[in-house]
């Protein structure tokens, strides 16, 4: 999209005001994955190793703007941020806005950070009213975006307060920046052949996806529960396994248009099946249709086989979703082999992008995050931007 980026910004001695996405795991106050923090301290050190000083706002969770919630402050953040960073996070008061947050932003020296504590406490926030974003506003110099995770969301911290401060810098960050080219290559010139990876519970999240994509991709594998809406339009019996009754003539279309585009759009020929959503049910595995009672919870050892044929001959490969219940051990056969799949591609040199969300804590839980080309930080805003919606919050970036 062509944005400039915090490294062609001079900032010595500028305050730099950066939309970060901390929104991490935290249980009884310890953080259970750190990965969007670390994949935010490029841009953080490129401000501080240059002279500049750092207020970064970010949200946690979804308060419902009503004030200070403990369970969803970011002070946890801070601490960790800092131990990264090796030197003090300011993390000045409960509310973003009041005298004390300015005044610790306004006694900012260079080099220091202070981290704003959670944006969504604040009713401004989510309405991204001109007053909230007026305060934001006057704490930066300087404006950077780097929270791929949130920038299909107009909240004020992504738009009202970078629009408020026009005739400043509006830069992205690296991680942006990153996220931005990863997906926006896969999408304008992807290297042949072209696979897409599709998995999850719904169709309806990914209809538009699959549309964008369809004219693109050489092929389009299915897994997931979404699956079963798909084989449903095609006549098969599919036991007890999850359906969108509503979208079976949707998904119908779908395969229309992918047959008319020359696409090929892989669906499952077998499948791991249980009598219960749970580990401890009775467990069969059906080749075609789905016996009475029996619902479909991951694909079998037939579809695993002919999937990973396909994704290793690829060389430009998306996934977003798993292949089936991957927290349960009987049913995570099919998400492992997927991603051994696209890390044996990515190996012989294909492009690898996993779209954040439950995609990316599968490559994580079976060890192949660290060999995939790109493992994006945001599922919803991955989902949107391979969809082909536009992103304001980033238009409005210099």
């Amino acid at each position: 999209m062509g944005k400039a980026n915090i490294s062609s910004v001079d900032v010595k001695g500028k305050r730099v005001l950066c939309r970060v996405d901390f929104n991490v795991p935290i249980e009884d106050g310890v953080i259970g994955d750190d990965r969007r923090i670390t994949e935010a301290l490029p841009t953080l050190k490129s401000v501080l190793d240059r002279g500049g000083s750092l207020v970064l706002m970010s949200h946690l969770g979804r308060p419902e703007g009503k004030g200070f919630e403990s369970e969803f402050s970011l002070k946890p953040v801070a601490e960790r941020l800092g131990a990264l960073l090796g030197r003090p996070v300011v993390f000045p008061s409960q509310d973003a806005t009041d005298a004390t947050a300015a005044a610790a932003v306004a006694a900012l020296k260079p080099g220091e950070v202070l981290l704003l504590e959670n944006v969504r406490f604040a009713k401004g926030e989510k309405k991204g009213d001109a007053e909230y974003a007026a305060k934001m506003a006057s704490y930066g110099d300087i404006y950077v975006n780097d929270a791929f995770g949130t920038a299909h969301r107009e909240d004020g911290s992504m738009f009202a307060v970078p629009k408020a401060m026009a005739g400043k810098p509006r830069v992205s960050g690296l991680l942006l920046e990153k996220e931005l080219k990863f997906l926006g290559d896969a999408l304008a010139k992807p290297a042949k052949p072209f696979v897409v990876v599709l998995g999850g519970a719904k169709v309806s999240d990914k209809i538009g996806l699959i549309e964008n994509l369809l004219p693109k991709a050489d092929a389009i594998i299915i897994g997931g529960a979404m699956a079963y809406t798909f084989l449903k339009a095609l006549g098969r019996e599919v036991g007890t396994s999850r359906v969108e009754e509503d979208k079976v003539a949707e998904a119908k279309r779908l395969i229309d248009l992918a047959a008319k585009l020359k696409c090929v759009l892989h669906l499952p020929t077998d499948h791991v099946c249980s009598d219960s959503f749970s580990e401890s049910g009775d467990l069969e595995v059906f080749k075609g249709d789905i016996k009475p009672g029996f619902m479909g919870l991951d694909i079998g050892p037939e579809t695993q086989g002919k999937y990973a044929m396909v994704l290793r001959r690829a060389k430009t490969i998306v996934w977003n979703g798993p292949m089936g219940v991957f927290e349960m051990r009987p049913f995570s056969q099919g998400t492992q082999s997927i991603g051994r799949a696209i890390a044996e591609a990515t190996k012989n040199g294909a492009v690898s992008i996993v779209g954040g969300g439950d995609s990316a804590a599968a490559a994580e839980k079976f060890g192949v995050a660290a060999q995939m080309s790109h493992v994006s930080t945001g599922g919803g805003a991955s989902l949107e931007m391979l969809a082909g919606k536009p992103f304001t919050t980033v238009a409005l970036l210099d």
